[in-house]
């Protein structure tokens, strides 16, 4: 469900393999916190960044947008939806509930 914001909270199982496909996932945190790890396949764009980039984001395909906890990347995903950008989901507990749940942690080289 849509929040009033338009986007949607969604838990790790969203991107289990047979959802990743075909969905844009980015990364809002720093670099120093993205050294430390990533969800495979995530671009990186640092939310201070966002509104410089935005451009770089779909609009024709899901977006799951994550940070540390999940703080960071809902001001995101309102942002986006306020810029009038559909189909924004935000991972509830971020990467951190991504590695609770036992799912691969990738480190960037």
């Amino acid at each position: 469900m849509y929040g009033m914001y338009n986007f949607k909270e969604v838990g790790v199982d969203f991107l289990d393999a047979g959802n990743k496909e075909g969905i844009h996932l980015i990364d809002v945190r720093t670099d120093a916190e993205v050294s430390r790890g990533v969800i495979d396949g995530a671009i990186h764009i640092p939310l201070h960044l966002l509104p410089l980039r935005a451009d770089e984001v779909p609009e024709d395909k899901p977006v799951v947008i994550y940070c540390n906890s999940g703080a960071r990347s809902a001001q995101a995903c309102a942002f986006m939806a306020a810029k009038g950008f559909r189909n924004m989901h935000n991972l509830a507990g971020g990467i951190q509930a991504w590695a609770r749940s036992g799912r691969p942690i990738t480190y960037p080289s």
